[in-house]
C-alpha cells in the first residue's frame, strides 16, 4: 500500500510540472478557456484516482495528453457535439513535435509574433473563433461572410499562421493543405 502523503505530493507535483502543458493541448485541441481549465482539472483528478507511475517526462506528458483528450471527448459527447475540425492523430503527432526539447516556448513566441501581423477581419475571426469561443454563425454574421466564408477565412488564416512559424522556427513551411 502506498503512503499517501507521498501520493499527495508526487500528484502535486506532477500537476505543477504538467498544468501548463495540459491545459494549452485543451486549447490546441479546440476546448475553449473555461473548458481547459476545468477538463486540466478532471484530467488530473482521474490521473490521481488511478495507480499511475511517472516514467520519463516525454513519456508522462504522453499519458497526460491522451488523458486530456479522453476527459475532452467525454465532454463532448455529454454536450451532444463532435470535434469537428480537429484530426486528433494529426494534433497529436504535431503537439508532440512541437513540444520535444523546450520547443513549445520557441513555438509560442513564433505564434506570437505571428499573432501580431494579424489585421483587420483576418484577426477577428481568429479571436472571435479561438478566444471568445464563438461558432462559425456567429462570426458569419458578425464579419457579413457567409457559413462557408469564414470557414475559408479561418483555414487560409491558420494555414497562413503556421507558415508564418515554421518559417520563424528555420522550418520548411510545410506544403500539405488542411482539410477543414
Amino acid at each position: 500500500m502506498s503512503d499517501p502523503p507521498q501520493q499527495a505530493f508526487d500528484l502535486a507535483r506532477l500537476v505543477h510540472e504538467h498544468q501548463a502543458d495540459v491545459w494549452r493541448y485543451l486549447r490546441f485541441l479546440g476546448a475553449s478557456s473555461d473548458d481547459a481549465d476545468d477538463l486540466t482539472q478532471e484530467t488530473f483528478l482521474a490521473v490521481g484516482r488511478t495507480p499511475f507511475e511517472i516514467r520519463s517526462r516525454h513519456e508522462t506528458a504522453a499519458y497526460l495528453r491522451t488523458a486530456a483528450r479522453n476527459q475532452l471527448l467525454m465532454l463532448r459527447r455529454r454536450q451532444g457535439r463532435q470535434i469537428e475540425t480537429v484530426d486528433l492523430a494529426a494534433a497529436e503527432e504535431v503537439w508532440a513535435e512541437a513540444t520535444t526539447d523546450g520547443g513549445m516556448n520557441e513555438f509560442l513566441d513564433a505564434l506570437g509574433q505571428c499573432y501580431e501581423t494579424l489585421a483587420g477581419r483576418t484577426r477577428e475571426a481568429i479571436d472571435g473563433f479561438y478566444r471568445d469561443d464563438k461558432s462559425r454563425d456567429q462570426l458569419a454574421a458578425e464579419l457579413a461572410l457567409s457559413l462557408d466564408g469564414v470557414k475559408s477565412l479561418l483555414r487560409r488564416t491558420r494555414t497562413a499562421l503556421r507558415d508564418c512559424i515554421e518559417r520563424r522556427l528555420g522550418r520548411q513551411p510545410s506544403a500539405a493543405n488542411e482539410t477543414t
